[in-house]
């Protein structure tokens, strides 16, 4: 203990002391040092987790419906028997009766005689969107012997001030998913004056996008395509329409789609 407070050596006791103090010192820094290293690393990990306690956002992904779901949703068209008054009228290769999982896509027929619509307004039974799926999917195509379009107009009739709307439906008798091709070029649907042989509207005269549309049409089940026409003609090949907009009168309306059976139905423009 002696030679702790009273250093032995060849040099003065001043000089030992100074190195004690210096050693002490030094391991003293040293120690803050590696507190803080640890206490750094410790923070860091806490800002960089990202959750719902945290400053970060969290990223999160909604998933879309299930591979056996529908893939829109809505009760489809065709006709009815019991249908009058302001119920829509048409007939298809087979009618069908509205299904629990059916579902709808939408559209809107334009001037130029283009067709609006795409997957994204495509809504399942929950209300999520549901996009279109791609023709490469593995799904098969439906066929005629599984699958039966048919068509309808909303309302017999129409006011001035009330916009045409048409469902085109699609069901499936079997027991297997299958896809079909609603697109304008495939499903192509067309207005006709009763009065007249040439069409005054046609999905496939200038539709945007041109493209197919392919759509599930889940087993046991259907899928409908609604279609808002605003009266104004189109012209084939993009060429520019007549002036003008549908007159009064009964106008025929169909669906033609290969494979499958001409889907047909009629409606009236009223004057008042």
């Amino acid at each position: 203990m002696g030679s702790l407070r009273n250093p032995v050596g060849p040099l003065p006791s001043s000089i030992y002391w100074r190195r004690r103090v210096f050693m002490l010192s030094a391991l003293a820094v040293l120690a803050l040092l590696i507190a803080w290293v640890m206490t750094s690393n410790g923070g860091g990990g806490k800002k960089s987790a990202g959750g719902p306690d945290g400053k970060d956002p969290v990223s999160t992904i909604t998933p879309g419906p299930s591979g056996s779901g529908p893939a829109i949703s809505q009760a489809p068209g065709g006709r009815d028997g019991s249908g009058s008054g302001s119920d829509g009228g048409g007939s298809g290769g087979t009618g069908g009766d509205p299904s629990a999982g059916s579902s709808t896509a939408s559209g809107s027929a334009g001037s130029d005689g283009s067709s609006s619509g795409s997957g994204d307004d495509v809504t399942s039974g929950s209300g999520g969107t549901v996009a279109s799926l791609p023709g490469s999917s593995a799904l098969p195509n439906c066929t005629a012997g599984s699958v039966a379009l048919s068509l309808k107009s909303l309302h017999n009739s129409y006011s001035p001030e009330q916009t045409p709307t048409f469902e085109l439906t699609a069901k499936n008798t079997s027991s297997s998913d299958c896809k079909i091709d609603l697109g304008p070029k495939n499903a192509v649907l067309t207005i006709t004056q009763a009065s007249s042989d040439d069409s005054y509207w046609s999905s496939a005269d200038c539709p945007r996008p041109a493209g197919s549309r392919w759509y599930r049409v889940p087993a046991d089940s259907s899928i409908t395509y609604t279609l808002k026409w605003d009266r104004k003609p189109s012209a084939a090949r993009c060429a520019t329409p007549p002036a003008g907009s549908a007159g009064t009168g009964t106008y025929l309306l169909e669906a033609a789609t290969p494979g499958y059976a001409k889907a047909q139905a009629s409606f009236v423009l009223a004057a008042d």
